[in-house]
């Protein structure tokens, strides 16, 4: 079920619904809110609609990352599991 969790970005106060526990909203709404504070204390913009955009661009391109490499060892993986296949296989009388 979902519950409302009060969180502040950008020092503005946000209602969030969400079926997450409050926990894990106020800890995705601190890393937003530190991702788009180091945007703006590197001087990117000073808007905050920019940091936040830059701030994003910057969280997606390591959510893909991820993404890559989760492939990459779920394909490590993958191979691992069919060369112990291969060798019980071959072990194995028939």
């Amino acid at each position: 079920m979902k519950q409302s969790v009060r969180v502040t970005i950008l020092g503005q106060d946000f209602s969030i619904r969400s079926t997450c526990s409050v926990e894990e909203v106020q800890k995705v709404a601190a890393y937003v809110d530190a991702r788009i504070a180091e945007v703006m204390a590197a001087g990117a913009t000073a808007d905050t609609l920019g940091a936040t955009v830059l701030a994003l661009m910057n969280v997606a391109g390591l959510y893909l990352e991820s993404l890559r490499e989760l492939e990459r060892a779920q394909s490590a993986m993958s191979q691992s599991l069919q060369t112990l296949d291969d060798k019980l296989s071959s072990a194995l009388p028939e």
